[in-house]
């Protein structure tokens, strides 16, 4: 089972996110981050790749396309925040 990250896995997994360009939700336990891409295929192809990582890992991000740009908000509903899953995937979203 999952469980919600803990301060020192926070500084840990969170702070080099930060720095790659995610943010902190002042709203809630959660991070997000604006994708660009050179138009409305390369956007569509990304998120095509990363939906496959989602559901290998059966954690699914709160995302909303618009023509050539993505907007990712990863949270752990079932922990009410922040897990290493939301981490993990982030990372992922970064490198594909």
């Amino acid at each position: 089972m999952t469980e919600k990250l803990s301060d020192t896995e926070r500084k840990a997994e969170l702070d080099p996110l930060l720095e790659a360009g995610w943010t902190l939700l002042d709203d809630r336990d959660a991070i997000s981050k604006t994708f660009k891409f050179k138009d409305f295929t390369e956007a569509f192809g990304w998120m095509t790749r990363a939906a496959l990582w989602a559901e290998k890992w059966n954690h699914h991000p709160e995302w909303q396309n618009t023509y050539n740009r993505v907007e990712v908000t990863l949270t752990t509903h079932d922990v009410d925040g922040l897990s290493p899953l939301d981490a993990k995937l982030a990372r992922k979203m970064d490198s594909l």
